[in-house]
């Protein structure tokens, strides 16, 4: 590349001082990617999941007005089993005690002020009363909708009910419905972010948490603002101190909760960081340890204020990668990039020291030599990892290293999110919309593949439910590859022509005739 030269000279009141050449004398800048000619690998990506979210909505679009005609035939009965419904369940209201089921409680914060309902609670809606004790991947679902408030109603109104839906399309449609009652309680389409775990308790009692912090005393519709601690104290536990309910856990823990909302929202300076990357696995997730004082990035500790590495840089990098490397990072002395290799060497020992690990304990760690992971915002990093076989810490498995007090496991789906959405932000709202509106198209397609009786009926429901299959697996993070292939995707849709009512539509209108 082009060499450039510098020289410096030092001024004060009498002057400037006679010019100093650099050491070296010139240099090229360069980066990372010089060294084996890649591409940057976010190049694109949020146009291109634009473009993909632009098909999705457009074959929405197309299949409701297919639907339209069919829904019209039944839409009369449907008004009156609802319109009954509706006599005997109130669903305009706000929950005031938790009786075994899945909830939604909704935090909205100002300093020292929360938003409570006229009868001085936590504004809390029912989402289901016979919920499975597992709800890990319907909450997974749900952290998305945190990215598209505004496409609720969207969504309901192209998710038809079916009291034949199975078990888990059911539960999405109850989390769709308590979050539109939640939205109209409170006059807003925001409802913040979602707390990273489900609050849960001996009763049966699950309460999904979502959090936002206003910029005023705004008024709310159903609510008003009491200072916190008068919540705290005015709470009246219905239970017992070793078996609180998931309500009283939450008021207990609300000021823990709202010091992640905030500290997940803050961003590192501008800089080159050395990580650490250690997971822990359980029976349905895997788990990334993180500090609670940045959720959002891993445990790092920063090398210096330029996040640029250099061609010559990461070539030192590769070369550090093996263990031995690591062993005599002590003892090197004739290192041709001293100032970096001494940085680093800095930040292996304080990181180190960080996460309580003795240096002869991380004699088989490695640095990461795949790439430097630029995370937005002229931040950079490197990692720092245990062996192959501590990695990751497998169920009942001892973990050789235990930090210090101040860490978290965070799920990693709620990981990246909280990442994401500090650093990437408009790359993250489009993924979380998309893969929020596919995974629920698939499971709507599985339905109407289940139901569907005639020929034509069954051919226009798989080539439907193959669409969507098709999209699933362009926007798979596990292949890189999948980003690529979007751009390529046609964004022609082509549809079979409408089926004809089935057999039983039929005989519907024949019985009608007939009256």
């Amino acid at each position: 590349g082009q060499q450039y030269f510098v020289q410096v000279s030092a001024y004060n009141m009498k002057g400037w001082g006679p010019a100093q050449t650099t050491t070296p004398a010139c240099a090229s800048p360069s980066n990372w990617k010089d060294y084996d000619d890649r591409a940057p690998r976010h190049k694109g990506q949020s146009e291109v999941l634009e473009g993909l979210l632009q098909q999705v909505r457009a074959l929405h679009q197309h299949y409701s007005c297919r639907e339209s005609s069919k829904l019209q035939t039944t839409g009369r009965k449907q008004s009156v089993s609802r319109s009954l419904k509706h006599l005997f369940h109130s669903s305009n209201k706000f929950v005031k005690t938790l009786k075994r089921g899945l909830y939604i409680a909704v935090i909205f914060y100002y300093k020292d002020n929360m938003l409570a309902t006229n009868e001085d609670q936590i504004p809390i809606v029912e989402i289901d009363d016979s919920h499975t004790s597992s709800i890990t991947q319907d909450f997974l679902w749900f952290t998305k909708l945190s990215c598209m408030w505004e496409d609720i109603r969207w969504l309901r109104q192209s998710t038809p009910i079916s009291m034949s839906s199975s078990t888990v399309l059911q539960t999405r449609q109850k989390m769709l419905a308590a979050t539109a009652q939640l939205q109209n309680l409170l006059g807003t389409h925001n409802l913040g972010r979602v707390y990273y775990e489900p609050i849960k308790d001996r009763h049966g009692n699950i309460l999904i948490v979502t959090i936002r912090e206003v910029e005023m005393l705004y008024s709310f519709f159903n609510g008003k603002w009491i200072q916190i601690s008068k919540l705290q104290s005015q709470r009246k536990s219905l239970s017992t101190p070793e078996e609180p309910t998931a309500l009283d856990i939450l008021l207990i823990t609300i000021q823990d909760i709202l010091s992640y909302h905030k500290r997940s929202h803050q961003r590192l300076s501008p800089g080159l960081y050395l990580g650490y990357l250690k997971l822990c696995s359980s029976v349905d997730q895997i788990k990334v340890l993180v500090t609670q004082k940045l959720p959002n990035i891993l445990c790092h500790v920063k090398i210096r204020e330029n996040n640029n590495v250099s061609k010559e840089e990461w070539e030192l990098v590769q070369k550090l990668s093996g263990s031995e490397s690591m062993e005599s990072v002590d003892h090197t002395s004739d290192c041709p990039m001293q100032l970096f290799f001494y940085e680093l060497q800095m930040a292996v020992k304080a990181l180190l020291k960080q996460i309580n690990i003795p240096l002869h304990q991380a004699r088989n760690f490695r640095l990461y030599t795949q790439e430097v992971l630029e995370m937005g915002h002229n931040v950079s990093f490197l990692l720092l990892l245990p062996a192959s076989d501590d990695v990751c810490t497998a169920p009942g498995q001892n973990n050789p290293y235990t930090p210090h007090s101040g860490f978290l496991n965070l799920p990693l789906q709620m990981f990246e999110l909280v990442h994401f959405c500090s650093y990437r932000e408009k790359f993250i709202s489009l993924y979380c919309r998309l893969s929020a509106v596919v995974e629920l198209d698939s499971l709507n397609t599985q339905q109407s593949l289940r139901e569907a009786i005639s020929d034509s009926e069954v051919a226009a429901a798989k080539q439907r439910h193959q669409q969507v299959l098709d999209f699933i697996q362009l926007i798979d993070p596990s292949d890189e590859q999948n980003l690529k292939k979007i751009s390529s995707t046609s964004s022609h849709i082509e549809c079979l022509p409408s089926p004809s009512p089935s057999p039983e539509m039929h005989r519907r209108k024949a019985v009608s005739g007939k009256q």
